[in-house]
This record gives C-alpha cells, sequence and structure tokens, in this order.
C-alpha cells in the first residue's frame, strides 16, 4: 500500500467533482467551450512534482494570484453547464451588472435538476464561458466564492476514515453511472495523510476502450490546467484510481471523493 502514496502533488483546496444534470448531459460537455479560460494557482511552486514554498510568482499571477479555488472553479463549470445560457447576439452587462447575475448563479445548488433553456440565466454578448472568461475573467474571479470555505466542507472528513479498496469501488460504480446518465462527476483527489495531492476535478467522459488490460480512462477538466483535458484511470484488478502526472504530481495514486452530489458533500459560501 505504501507504493501507492509515492506521489507529490498540488494543493489547492479539498475535493472532487459531481452533480447531476438532466437536460445538461456530458455528452454535451466540450472542454474548448465549457470551461473557464483562466487558471487556478497553487500555493507552492513544484520542481519534480515536490512542493516548495513559492519565492517568485509566476508572470501571469504577478497582477493579483487566484489561488486554491480548485472546488470553486469546478463547481462554477458545473452551474455554468446546469443553469446558465449565452446569447452572442445581446449586448454585454457592465461589470456590476454582470457581477450581480454571476453571484445569482454561483448561488444555485449545484446538485440540483438542470434547467431547461428558457428558465436558465442568460449571459448576452458571448458565446460561452470559454469566451466570456477569456474577455471577463477578472470579474468572475471576484465573484464566483472563495476559496476558503472549502477547507472546512463537511465532506473532507471522509478522507480520515473511508480508504479501503471497497469505497473506491463504489466511488467508481457512481463515477460511471452519473457518466451514463449523462451527468457531470466532480472528483475530490486525496493521498491523505501523505497530502501529496488535495485537488478537485471535473469529470465529463470516459474514453474507449483502447487496451484489454481492464484500465479505464476518464477525460476531466482541471483548474490548474485549462490547456488541455487530463486523464483519470481506474485500475480493476487493483481497485485503485490515478491521476496523470504534471509538474505539480508525480502521477499515480489518489482517492477519489464524489462533491457536489448532493447538499452535505459540500457547505461553502459563495
Amino acid at each position: 500500500m505504501a507504493s501507492r502514496w509515492r506521489a507529490i502533488g498540488k494543493v489547492c483546496g479539498f475535493s472532487i467533482v459531481a452533480a447531476f444534470l438532466h437536460n445538461a448531459a456530458a455528452s454535451e460537455f466540450r472542454f474548448d467551450r465549457d470551461i473557464l479560460a483562466f487558471r487556478n494557482s497553487t500555493v507552492f511552486e513544484y520542481h519534480g512534482g515536490y512542493a516548495y514554498i513559492r519565492k517568485t510568482a509566476r508572470e501571469n499571477d504577478k497582477a493579483k494570484p487566484y489561488t486554491r479555488r480548485c472546488f470553486v472553479m469546478t463547481r462554477t463549470v458545473l452551474q455554468f453547464h446546469k443553469f446558465a445560457r449565452f446569447d452572442p447576439r445581446g449586448t454585454p452587462l457592465d461589470d456590476r451588472a454582470l457581477a450581480a447575475r454571476i453571484r445569482v448563479l454561483a448561488r444555485r445548488h449545484p446538485w440540483d435538476e438542470a434547467l431547461p433553456d428558457n428558465e436558465r440565466i442568460v449571459f448576452p454578448g458571448y458565446a460561452n464561458l470559454h469566451k466570456m472568461s477569456e474577455a471577463r475573467g477578472a470579474v468572475l474571479q471576484e465573484n464566483i466564492g472563495l476559496g476558503w470555505p472549502t477547507y472546512a466542507r463537511p465532506g473532507n472528513f471522509r478522507m480520515f476514515f473511508l480508504h479501503g479498496e471497497g469505497y473506491q469501488e463504489k466511488t467508481h460504480a457512481q463515477l460511471n453511472a452519473a457518466l451514463a446518465r449523462g451527468d457531470l462527476f466532480i472528483g475530490y483527489l486525496s493521498s491523505y495523510p501523505f497530502f501529496t495531492i488535495n485537488h478537485a476535478v471535473l469529470v465529463y467522459a470516459r474514453k474507449p476502450a483502447h487496451s484489454n488490460n481492464g484500465i479505464e480512462h476518464y477525460l476531466a477538466y482541471d483548474p490548474n490546467h485549462p490547456d488541455a483535458p487530463r486523464e483519470l484511470k481506474w485500475s480493476p484488478s487493483m481497485r485503485i484510481f490515478n491521476y496523470q502526472k504534471d509538474e505539480e504530481f508525480v502521477g499515480g495514486y489518489t482517492r477519489v471523493y464524489q462533491v457536489y452530489g448532493k447538499w452535505l458533500q459540500l457547505v461553502e459560501a459563495a
């Protein structure tokens, strides 16, 4: 078991993704259209997957660091997918009006059923969330929610006592069931007690099987990496999840806990 924990990773908050969609199916989710264009920054800087105290800000963080928002950002993407509609022919709202509308959306329960088009919150002037967050990123960052309340989530306490492979098998079944019925799944990735990864991602699709080893591959939106989808894997023989290697995480074993699937899984301020 100890070998499964050897990964050094990202620190951005607490949790992983899930939610229920009726009218907005996971098959309708497009990475290039439906995510936030800006990135979440980690508190620490990483070299070869190992964390160090950040001495210098990244070039794009110098003006205003945006950190520890992985839970907030995955929740926001889910809420826009379920409750928002874009009108590219409309006139864009000014900052004050846009902020007010974003906050209305951010207060909606992410586990509620998706709204039909005629009841959705309309965002005029942009074709999709990616375009709007490119042009109005600062307004979104200031109004989608704070990062610190995620540290007090009731659902975080699962990592202290739900360690067994049986719980991960249950989570894997929940993930497949969510995608099969057209839902999105937000997952909290944790390697407690080692804290090599402590992060939230939004899983939106299962990749077609491309080998006979039984490994299942899933596509995920990672707020730290808005450039391309990341990959989560499930090994049925070992009954564990693995997450893709990057500059902040050496890759490998992680536990997955569903969040935003019901109200007890998260309580936070927006």
